[in-house]
């Protein structure tokens, strides 16, 4: 209509504000599900700098147009942790963590990833702390590089919507220490110990057989198997007489 006043333009920004707003109100469900590492058995189930969890299968059902994020955080954290801070937000950076940023998001997936239907044999797991390449890359704040040190930390899976706003989050995990080098070097060298005990085990074994052997050779040789012992003469020595050579002296002639 010619006389109708333009909409303006803080109308169109308030919409977004409006819906995030809407949904906030709405409150964060609660899932009864605390994650979990791998079943024990998984080798390399927790490293110095990563460690393995078991994927949140069927959990965010209800909320299958939701984009799932997992949250790995410091203990001291906890208490007082702020859901509404969007992944990749300065507040929520891996490069920042543990310093500045208690907490940081990564593994951002959607409800396709995570199906209720699980394969015989299918490995569902999350390997935590990763991918090395943007560990210290800024323009990555969800990098999932690896852990700076051994921890603990504890962690948890939180649902956004289209407009990052939260919608679900699980419990939080129980504390998740990561290997330190002297646990490392102990492992090494409880299987450098076993790997001893082995090779002294068969040493002795080739050790007694080669004893046995030798046994049994004096014993053969102390009987007649071995040959009888012959006697050796000493050869008669040669005796050479020596003649002396006669010269033969012609006779002077006769004389007529």
């Amino acid at each position: 209509h010619p006389h109708s006043r333009p909409r303006h333009p803080r109308t169109r920004t308030m919409v977004p504000l409006l819906l995030l707003l809407l949904a906030t109100a709405h409150g964060l469900e609660k899932i009864q599900y605390k994650p979990e590492l791998a079943v024990s058995n998984l080798e390399g189930r927790t490293t110095a700098s990563t460690f393995v969890l078991e994927q949140p299968r069927c959990i965010f059902k209800n909320y299958s147009d939701t984009e799932i994020w997992l949250v790995v955080a410091i203990p001291s954290a906890i208490p007082d942790f702020n859901n509404s801070l969007a992944p990749g937000s300065p507040e929520r950076a891996f490069q920042k963590f543990p310093e500045s940023a208690h907490a940081y998001m990564t593994l951002g997936t959607t409800f396709m990833n995570y199906p209720c239907n699980r394969t015989p044999g299918e490995i569902t797991v999350l390997r935590v702390g990763s991918e090395t390449s943007c560990a210290k890359d800024m323009s990555r704040p969800t990098c999932n590089g690896p852990l700076p040190g051994p921890g603990p930390y504890q962690v948890k899976f939180l649902a956004f919507n289209s407009l990052t706003v939260p919608l679900a989050e699980t419990e939080w995990s129980e504390p998740i220490t990561l290997r330190t080098g002297s646990a490392a070097g102990t492992l090494m060298k409880s299987r450098h110990s076993a790997g001893m005990i082995a090779l002294t085990s068969i040493l002795s074994i080739l050790l007694a057989i080669l004893l046995a052997i030798l046994v049994a050779m004096l014993v053969s040789c102390g009987s007649d198997t071995c040959g009888s012992s012959g006697t050796f003469s000493k050869p008669d020595m040669v005796s050479v007489q020596r003649y002396n050579t006669h010269h033969v002296y012609d006779q002077p002639a006769a004389q007529l």
